[in-house]
């Protein structure tokens, strides 16, 4: 099975939006797509109960069948950093159950994604990040690259952030967050030249990875990761 871990540059830069789009073109090419969000902090009210809306939203993509406590295994209804809403709720994340739901996912699937809370670094606790979670899956990571003022600084401290946890760097993703950002070509095509590879994708602004036809910067980068 292949898998990946996808980050962010900072929260709000797109993971869930570039997740879903992902999975949805990963399942048109006929593949079984597991999904996880292993921490997720905030909840929803539906009429079977209270649960993440990005975890939500990655089931709804995904086409292999898993109880949403395998695809969300450490749920907090308070809305902060995970560390934050666990210490409020009496809560310690171990991650045991993280890898547990992650193995029994990989039993029924041919490609995993897990999106990952925050960027690499959201403390889940006193002494751990997300990055720990990543570093006990194992998997390459992909990289969500919100393009707004400072995403350079961001993207290079977190390429060097999945290097320093000996993990493979799966590639990255840039979110045109803002229509009005100056040099946003520009910004891309440092991030290239840095990281020696295009981005999977570019995602417009304002997209819909529900919506149909499936994006093509989607498509796209599903195809360079089948053929990885």
């Amino acid at each position: 099975m292949k898998g990946y871990f996808v980050t962010g540059t900072d929260t709000g830069v797109g993971k869930t939006l570039a997740t879903v789009g992902l999975t949805r073109a990963l399942v048109a090419r006929g593949l079984r797509v597991a999904v996880m969000k292993p921490v997720a902090a905030g909840t929803v009210k539906t009429p079977e109960g209270e649960f993440n809306d990005d975890a939500l939203d990655l089931l709804a993509a995904s086409n292999v069948k898993a109880s949403y406590e395998d695809v969300n295994p450490w749920l907090l209804q308070t809305p902060a950093s995970p560390h934050l809403a666990a210490r409020f709720e009496g809560v310690s994340i171990r991650h045991e159950r993280i890898v547990g739901a992650y193995l029994r996912l990989a039993k029924e699937a041919d490609i995993l994604l897990a999106e990952g809370a925050g960027g690499w670094l959201a403390p889940i606790s006193t002494t751990e990040t997300m990055a720990d979670v990543a570093e006990r899956l194992a998997l390459p990571v992909i990289m969500i690259v919100g393009l707004r003022l400072g995403c350079l600084n961001h993207a290079l401290l977190t390429r060097d952030g999945i290097r320093a946890r000996g993990l493979a760097f799966g590639g990255w993703i840039a979110n045109r967050l803002q229509v009005e950002m100056p040099f946003a070509s520009a910004n891309i095509e440092t991030l290239t030249s840095r990281f020696g590879m295009a981005p999977l994708g570019v995602i417009p602004v304002g997209t819909d990875p529900r919506s149909l036809p499936i994006p093509t910067w989607a498509t796209e980068a599903a195809k360079s990761l089948v053929s990885a």
